[in-house]
This record gives structure tokens, C-alpha cells and sequence, in this order.
């Protein structure tokens, strides 16, 4: 008689999903799957707007990380508009990347310190009322509180630039609104109103300090967590380069084999394809030439410091090199490793929002500029959960015909769902008790990878965790609620 446990919905992720577990006669685990339950349908419903609205429109699909869809739509309105990102001036284009570095800085921060330092401070085991940064602010206070300043520092970036920290408007159709000035390049220099750059990039090695020591210190665990081979993918410069904002797309396999080769973003269609599942309603994006079974990438911060050669910032470079030692200079696939290369990302965005505040084209005033109208516009950025892809067609009027987003999430599908398998395998080894520890191990092997469930079926979420144990003929045989 099979049995299947229930855990509904995931906490401390954005949007809202659900895990069942499914065991066979023995107790063994036959099968493992996340389900993804609701559904709004943006793809959907932007279709007729004009297409310069598609910036402002889109970035309600998250208030998480709202200026990655209001940047890769822009990157392809640009299009649409006849300009390619070369295309814009020095001043829009680097406002642009400003804004888009502090936004995966404090997408980052929030990350790190409010939804993943629970687990890794309090471990797999700790008690659900001790799993949230009200905890981790009693148990390490200044940790707290540089991570609390740290997120509060991108989201100032993004204020200035935008008009105000959650869905405000920059980008335009090919430029953007605003350059700064230097009184609000001067508010992130000089450390008077808020710490400066300067302290960003000191805390950011900090923090880097500590999680290199809690891998020393809990290599047991976390060599082994939800830890299986697979692809990796994320943009690269033309030389290699870790690449945040506009590059070429890239995909390795396992052992570090090159399975696509710094493809133009814009070409995207002619290598991917979407699967579907009846039980989710996020798809599962796949490398065509591989097929579904091999064909699947994780996307992220581990997975863009896997592929890409160097960074380009010296300070954020030594910290990847470090962590490619640990693996051998072998492509690392322990799942619990995100969080040390999404730090080594956050120093990164840093030593390049100071380089930028610095530069004087910030300061500029060739800010829009205008092309020959296309029927068609792609854009790609990596988000702070990874490779996110915005892709209008637009007809003679400029009302939108067609829309297709494919988002990090959706590209960590298949990931997700292999790690969810692998621990409770791991976790329950034949004798299944529904316990909170054994409940919680599932969702911290979901939440390395940050899933932003609202990006990916626009849900949304809802707090309170159900689990249910039922029998091979659907009877409850057991059942927890906590809110």
C-alpha cells in the first residue's frame, strides 16, 4: 500500500507551492514533487498594450525582484524600438546597470540574511519558531544588522534611480528616464545618511569570512545535502566573464563539458524548449539538441560562478577562485553551495555599483535613444535567481501579439524537483515519520535556490504549512497544520 506526504505550502520562499512525497510498500521514496498550484497569467493578459508599456507592466509580476523583469522587457523594447544594447548611450545604458546591480544586491542581502541564515545558524533541526531573522537578530546581532543595512543600501540605489524602492519606472524605450545627480551620487559615497560603498564591499568580505568558516566547520552535511550532477547555465561576456546584465548564454554539463556555446541571447528559441507537466503549472525549459532527460540546467549564482572563466572585479575574482578549489576546479553541484557563490555575487555587485558611481557618464544627459521599428524584441538578464527571458512581438501599431517569459525559477524546475527527491530519500531512509525536522530539511533544500514562485505562475502566497500523510486509497491517516 503506497503512501503520500503532503507539505503545503513551502515557507520562506516568494509565492506559493506545495511538496508531495511518495513512498512505495517498503517506505522507500518513490517519487518526490514541488508542485507549483496557482496561476495569473501575465503572458496572457499584456497581449493588445502597447508595447512601451511593457516595462511598467511586467514588474507586477514580483515585488521581490521587480527591476529584473522591468530590465530584460526594457532590453527587449529596445528592440522592438530597433536598438540593440550597443546601441544605447554610455549614460542610459550604465544608469541601467546601476540600477540592475544594486537591485541582485539587495535581492541578495534579503536572501541570505533573512530567509537563509535560520538554517544555517540554527541548523536542519531547530525548532520553526527559531526559524526567522527575528531569531538570528538575538542569536548574532551584528549580522542582523549589517545584513538588514546591506539590503537597505540596494534598495536606496533603486530609489534614486527609479523614483521609489518597489516598482518605480527608469528604463524607456530606448534609454532610460533619469540620470543621477551628484548630490544622490554623493548620498552613496560618502557615508554620512547611509554606510557607504565603500562599508558595502567591507561587510560583503565579512559575511564571506563567515560562510567560508561554516563550510569548514559543516563540510559533513552540507558535502552531501541534495547534492547531484547537472547542467548549469548563465550569460558571459565576450571573454568568458561572469555577466549580469547583457551577454551571451552559456551551459555546461556535470564534469565542466561546454553543452551550449556563447549563444546570442536573442537566438534563445533555436536552443531551448518547454516542457509540461499535469501536476504544475511551471513548465520545464530544457537544450533542445539534449532532449528533457539531459537537457536541463540549474541557473543561478552557482551556476553562473560554474560557468563562466573569471570575474571581472579583482576582490569578487579571488573569491571564486577560492570556491572552485574546494571542488577541484570541477563544476560544483552541491545544492547547499548556492549560498556561498550568491555572497561571492554579492561582493561582485559592490566593486561594481562603486566603479559606477564613480564614472561620470552616470551624470549624463544623452539619455534616450531612437531606431527603426521591429516586429519582434528579445531581452535577457540574469536575475538574482538566474537567466530571465523576455520575448514581445508587437504589430504595424505597436499593440503586443505575443509574449513569452521564460523566468530563473522555471529554469530551476527540474533542479528543484531533484532536490527535493534526493533529500527526502536521504532524510527518510524507510522509516517515515512525519516530523518538523524531516519537513523542514525539504524546504531548505527549496530554498538555496530562492525560488520566486510568483515570477514563475504569478501565485500568490500564503504563509501557513498543512501536511498530510494519506493512504493508497486517499484516506488521512494523519495530519499537521502550523501557521
Amino acid at each position: 500500500m503506497g503512501k503520500k506526504i503532503i507539505i503545503d505550502p513551502v515557507t520562506r520562499v516568494e509565492g506559493h507551492g506545495r511538496v508531495t512525497v511518495h513512498l512505495d510498500d517498503h517506505n522507500e521514496v518513490s517519487e518526490a514533487r514541488f508542485h507549483i498550484v496557482e496561476f495569473r497569467g501575465f503572458e496572457r493578459f499584456i497581449q493588445g498594450h502597447p508595447y512601451w508599456e511593457v516595462p511598467a507592466l511586467v514588474q507586477r509580476l514580483c515585488g521581490i525582484c521587480p527591476v529584473s523583469h522591468h530590465l530584460a522587457a526594457a532590453k527587449a523594447v529596445d528592440r522592438l524600438e530597433g536598438l540593440d544594447p550597443e546601441d544605447l548611450s554610455p549614460t542610459a545604458d550604465k544608469i541601467r546597470r546601476l540600477l540592475h546591480y544594486g537591485q541582485i544586491f539587495q535581492s541578495h542581502a534579503l536572501h541570505f540574511f533573512y530567509l537563509a541564515a535560520p538554517d544555517l545558524l540554527f541548523g536542519l533541526d531547530a525548532p520553526v519558531e527559531q526559524r526567522n531573522v527575528a531569531a538570528v537578530a538575538i542569536a548574532n546581532k551584528e549580522l542582523a544588522r549589517k545584513g538588514i543595512l546591506m539590503r537597505k543600501f540596494g534598495q536606496e540605489i533603486i530609489r534614486v534611480i527609479a523614483g521609489k524602492r518597489i516598482h518605480g519606472i527608469a528604463a524607456v524605450p530606448g534609454g532610460v528616464y533619469k540620470s543621477m545627480t551628484a548630490e544622490e551620487r554623493d548620498y552613496f559615497l560618502d557615508g554620512q545618511e547611509l554606510p557607504s560603498v565603500d562599508q558595502m564591499i567591507e561587510w560583503s568580505l565579512e559575511v564571506l569570512a563567515f560562510i567560508k568558516d561554516y563550510h569548514e566547520k559543516n563540510a559533513g552535511w552540507l558535502d552531501v545535502f541534495a547534492a547531484y550532477p547537472s547542467g548549469h547555465m548563465g550569460l558571459v561576456n565576450a571573454d568568458g566573464a561572469l555577466e549580469l546584465y547583457h551577454g551571451r548564454l552559456r551551459a555546461i554539463d556535470a564534469q565542466g563539458n561546454i553543452t551550449l556555446k556563447d549563444a546570442p541571447d536573442e537566438h534563445y528559441r533555436r536552443y531551448f524548449s518547454e516542457g509540461v507537466e499535469r501536476w504544475t503549472y511551471l513548465k520545464f525549459p530544457y537544450l533542445t539538441h539534449l532532449g528533457r532527460d539531459k537537457g536541463w540546467n540549474r541557473v543561478g549564482p552557482l551556476a553562473r560562478i560554474n560557468v563562466c572563466d573569471y570575474i571581472t572585479t579583482p576582490l569578487a575574482e579571488q573569491e571564486r577562485q577560492d570556491f572552485k578549489a574546494y571542488s577541484g576546479a570541477m563544476p560544483n553541484n552541491r545544492t547547499m553551495f548556492y549560498h556561498w557563490a550568491r555572497l561571492i555575487e554579492l561582493l561582485h555587485c559592490a566593486e561594481i555599483v562603486r566603479d559606477l558611481l564613480h564614472d561620470p557618464d552616470i551624470l549624463g544627459s544623452d539619455l534616450v535613444r531612437t531606431g527603426q521599428r521591429r516586429s519582434e524584441g528579445i531581452g535577457v538578464v540574469e536575475a538574482p535567481r538566474g537567466t530571465l527571458i523576455h520575448h514581445y512581438e508587437a504589430n504595424e501599431r505597436g499593440k503586443l501579439t505575443r509574449c513569452n517569459l521564460i523566468v530563473s525559477t522555471t529554469h530551476n524546475n527540474e533542479a528543484m524537483n531533484r532536490a527535493v527527491r534526493e533529500v527526502a530519500r536521504q532524510s527518510m531512509g524507510g522509516h517515515p515519520t512525519i516530523t518538523d525536522a524531516m519537513l523542514n530539511q525539504v524546504e531548505v533544500a527549496i530554498r538555496a535556490y530562492d525560488p520566486c514562485l510568483s515570477c514563475a505562475t504569478h501565485a500568490i502566497g500564503q504563509m501557513p504549512l498543512q501536511v498530510s500523510l494519506i493512504n493508497a486509497q486517499g484516506e488521512t491517516i494523519d495530519e499537521r497544520l502550523r501557521s
